[in-house]
Order: structure tokens, then sequence, then C-alpha cells
């Protein structure tokens, strides 16, 4: 997901939170809650979670889903066939068991007895198999769901209007609590891949009803699977839910959760301290104040996420490597991790995250580089023979820009200008920061596709969507994938076909059913995209949050989700501080 899924990752599918959005993770284990003597009454059951540097999610619709702001509203809307829990691991939400054929290619799911959309209508396989397809509209024209749903046979075709539906092709509904899928091929992820938003349930009879884009008007009235319906969504405002009285497990004891838009992160933290929200990020200058307060407000987690820059492979000069490669070995990241954000994100070379499985404790950075401090020599050396190779002189040197989206972040602005500098010291060369909204961004990266026009370098970061490193690697740099934005492998440059190579054993990992191979292989895979600055990472996230006392049954985990179950364990006491919630009832 880059979070910035973004996207969602991205992206975030998150997406992956994007680098102007700051994670709260929150949840907790399911079941039935244990009883309190200081529980709020109902009508003080309202949790406010901020959503900071917006001014609206991108989408209410699951098949469209890209960033982690976008991605948390569905999450309380809607679920899939299965989910990732607290420890993330895969369980089933909406299918009670499934299993495969004999040749790996054909999952069957059954479904739970007795499930009922938001207005009272049974979820059905009819639901199911429609909402899978529904993603893969070329109408839609989803950025993600030709990604995640990229194992589903025949999804190719159905996004590229080949075909007019996959019902019946690759997805079947033999009675209405069986669904059947049918992949291209043998792969450990798919279960991790449909627990991405593209999969979620849509209730068939009402999008019908009142149409793609349009039921998304009326989620109040009907049409959710999740635990929460739609309350209120007021763009500039806030995005507000109410307990799905409908919803087959556990009932959320909360009676309204709240997630108000504010400009930046240090007014999102500014309300968190007149009591105005509950939960916040903690913009860099406020952690040693937010580390003081009392009551074990502040937490911190670590993240499944990576911010990095990405440069665009078909825009000079980044068509060429050893460009690529100075701009990446001339950032110092221990500086920046240590004195601009004050050691709550950690530097690191690694496009894998650590806590991953196929985390590579031994990979190193381009050039053999071991530290994350960079290598100034080696950048200057490689810059001068980037620029010989290609004829350029300080004078024709292409312009560069590198486009953000700091979200009002005074952190992120002096990450960026501290960069701008040490390009400008360590290569000579004048990198101009084009700062635009956190959803311009979005749709710009996603543009950049194949586009020899597109942005040409850009900062952002990725959130896991799911625990497997192909959603590091294939998903993000694989041929034909709508997330190689940096055109890694879909270029003409020299070392393009050495590029291609890799794509070849992206797939073959894919593939791969003996586990300590597999891993293997997406550990060489990441250490040549490394070494060829496919990505410039710089620094892995923790999350640094405060949350009032007064919130109880809230648990982190390293992807910032919430299961639905979860919202069964939290609820708010009398403790104080509690945010006062009068403006949201």
């Amino acid at each position: 997901m880059q979070p910035g899924k973004k996207h969602a990752g991205k992206f975030l599918p998150a997406i992956l939170v994007l680098l102007a959005m700051l994670i709260v993770a929150c949840g907790g284990s399911s079941g039935n809650s244990t009883a309190t003597s200081n529980k709020l009454s109902d009508d003080k059951q309202i949790y406010v979670s901020p959503d900071s540097g917006l001014s609206d999610v991108a989408t209410l619709d699951p098949a469209l889903s890209t960033d982690s702001a976008s991605i948390s509203a569905l999450d309380m809307m809607f679920v899939g066939l299965v989910q990732l829990d607290d420890n993330l691991k895969v369980y089933g939400e909406l299918a009670q068991t499934w299993n495969t054929s004999s040749d790996g290619l054909t999952w069957t799911f059954t479904l739970r007895q007795g499930l009922k959309f938001s207005d009272g209508n049974p979820i059905t396989a009819d639901d199911v198999i429609f909402s899978i397809d529904r993603a893969l509209k070329p109408e839609l024209k989803s950025t993600v769901a030709p990604a995640y749903l990229a194992l589903v046979k025949d999804s190719d075709k159905r996004f590229a209007g080949k075909i007019p539906t996959l019902i019946n092709d690759s997805l079947f509904a033999p009675d209405p609590s069986t669904v059947k899928i049918v992949t291209t091929q043998k792969a450990q992820y798919f279960l991790d891949a449909l627990t991405y938003s593209t999969s979620y349930v849509v209730e068939k009879s009402f999008v019908e009803k009142y149409g793609d884009t349009d039921f998304l008007k009326h989620l109040g009235e009907g049409g959710c699977s999740g635990p929460f319906i739609l309350d209120k969504h007021v763009s500039g405002q806030q995005v507000s839910f109410i307990p799905n009285k409908n919803y087959w497990g556990p009932k959320p004891q909360l009676k309204k959760v709240v997630f108000p838009f504010y400009k930046d992160p240090q007014t999102t933290y500014k309300a968190y301290q007149s009591n105005q929200v509950d939960t916040a990020g903690v913009p860099t200058a406020n952690l040693d104040q937010a580390r003081a307060l009392p009551n074990k407000q502040f937490r911190q987690a670590p993240e499944l996420a990576i911010d990095y820059y990405a440069l665009n492979f078909l825009v000079k000069p980044f068509n060429n490597i050893k460009i690529r490669q100075a701009f990446a070995l001339a950032i110092d990241k221990d500086t920046i991790s240590q004195n601009i954000y004050k050691g709550s994100r950690l530097p690191t070379n690694h496009i894998v995250p650590q806590g991953m499985p196929g985390y590579n404790p031994n990979l190193k950075g381009p050039g053999g580089v071991t530290s994350t401090k960079g290598d100034k020599d080696l950048a200057k050396q490689l810059f001068q023979q980037g620029m010989q190779e290609e004829h350029y002189t300080t004078a024709n040197f292409p312009q560069v820009t590198l486009t953000v989206a700091t979200g009002g972040s005074q952190t992120a602005k002096n990450e960026f200008q501290f960069v701008q500098q040490q390009w400008k010291d360590t290569l000579g060369v004048s990198v101009t920061i084009n700062d635009e909204d956190f959803n311009k961004l979005l749709d710009d990266t996603s543009a950049a596709t194949g586009n020899a026009k597109g942005i040409q370098m850009w900062a952002i970061a990725w959130i896991a969507d799911y625990p497997d490193p192909q959603d590091w690697t294939t998903l993000l740099f694989g041929k034909g994938s709508p997330y190689n934005e940096t055109n890694f492998g879909e270029n003409q440059s020299k070392n393009a076909s050495t590029e291609q190579q890799i794509q070849n054993l992206m797939t073959t990992a894919d593939a791969n059913q003996n586990n300590a191979e597999r891993i293997s292989q997406y550990n060489q895979i990441e250490q040549q995209l490394v070494d060829d600055a496919a990505w410039i990472p710089r620094l892995q996230r923790q999350s640094s949050y405060v949350l009032k006392p007064c919130v109880k049954g809230i648990i982190d985990n390293a992807q910032g989700l919430v299961p639905p179950a979860d919202w069964s364990k939290i609820y708010k006491t009398s403790d104080s501080p509690c945010a006062n919630t009068n403006t949201y009832k």
C-alpha cells in the first residue's frame, strides 16, 4: 500500500499511509467485552481519530482504494472472504472454510451461515463474485484491482475489456454458500492478496439499484458488510460511522467513530492537547513533550512501512543507472533519522522492511555500500561516469524536480530541504521541490507507469498490504504491474535486459512452493532492485502517537489495521483526560 498504500499499499493496499500521513494503529482481540464499572454511557461512546494532512478521503469504494486513509474508512464498512488478524495471519471473515484443488489453481470457499448486509439482505456467493468482478470493470479504471487481483484467471482480459465478465469464467457461485475462484498459477500469497480491500464484498442489488458511483451516497441505508455503516461524509470536515446491527461478528461497543480531517500534523496534535480528538500522531518537535505525558498516553510501535524516493526510469536523467545510484549514495540517512526525525524513524537501505518475512539482514546499498550514511565520494564518481555516458555537461544536465506531499508537516519539509542541499553539495545538482496535495500525488504517481512524460522523482511511502515479500517486489516492480511506477524493466536503457531477468525471477519466486528457496529468490531480487536504485529507501517508520487514557482495548500491530471483530473490545471510560465529543453527537 503506498502510504503512504499508497499507494495501502500504495500506496497504506496500502497501501499501503503516504509520507504526509501519520498512522494510528489500533485494534484488539475479538470476543465479548469485559464489563467495567467506569465505562461511559452509550451517548459518550464516540471515538475521534483524525486524518492528518487531508481534506477528504480519496474514495469510499473498495474497488478503488489506494491510500491508508481511504482503506481505514473502508475497513469500517466492508469485509472480504478472508482478512488479517492482529498477528497479521489470514483468518476467515465471511468464509468459514476453504480448500484448494489438487493442482492448486481452484480455491473453494464456504461462507458462514446467516451473513447479512447492513440492510438485512443476505450476503451470498453471488455478492462475493460480483464484487471481485466489479473491481475489474474497465469503466471503474481501478489502479489497484489489476494488481491485487492479478492471480484471478483472465483478470487482465476483464480489465482490458476483452471479456465482459469473469463470472462463470474464473469466478463461480455454484450455490449461495459456495465461492470458487480459479487462479492462473499456484501462489502462496493468494489468500494474503484477497485480504486487500479490492476483494471486499459490496451488495450486488444495492449497486445495481443506485449505480457504480451513486451507491456510495447511500451507504447509510445499506450495502455494507462490515462492523459499521456510514454515518456522515462531509468533504473538508469528517467521515463518521455507526455500528452495523447486522454485522455477523461481535458488535462494536462504540456508538460512533469519527475521522475528522485536519490540515497538518501540528494542528492535529494541538487538537489532541485541547481534548478535541482521542488520538493523534506526534510531530517530531513534540516527541519529548509527548513522552512525558502521564498515564502512558505516548505510544510507539514498529511499522511495515518504508519511506522512499522513486525515480522514473523513462525520464532523463534517471534512465542512467549510475546517476540513480549517485543520487542514492549522496543521502546521509542517519542524519535524517537522528537530527530531523529524532529517532522516530529508522535509516534503511531496504525495500522489504524489518519484521517482514523475507527481510534480508545482509542486504547492501548501491555499489556494495553497507552504511546508511551513504558514500559521497562514490556518489561523485558514479555521477561523473553517468554524465560522461549520457554526454551531459553542467549546462545541459536535465532539470530535476522532486514531487512531494508534506501535508503541512514541517519535519517533512526539513527532510526534503536537507536532501535537496545534499544533492547540491555532493553532485552539484539544483533540485526543485514541488509540494502538492496528497491525493494529487497519488494520481501523479499512478500516471507515471509507462509514461515518459510522467513525474520525474517523488517522495512517498509504502505500507505492507499483506505479510509476504511479493507485496514488496513483484507487486511494485513486476512486468505489467500497474504499481511499477518507476518503470523498472519497462524501458530502453542499457540495463533493461538485466532488469527483465529480475522480473522473470519474480515470476519464478511467486510460484515457488519451496519457501526457503522462495525467500532466497526474493532476497536476490531485492538486492538487485536496490543496486539499480529502483527505489531509494530512506527510512523505516515507527508510529509515534498519543492516545487518551479513557480509550480502552487498543492494540498496536505493525500494519496499522483493526480486524473487524476487534472493535468489540474498544470502548471509552471516565478515566481522564478524554476528548470532548459533544461536537460529534
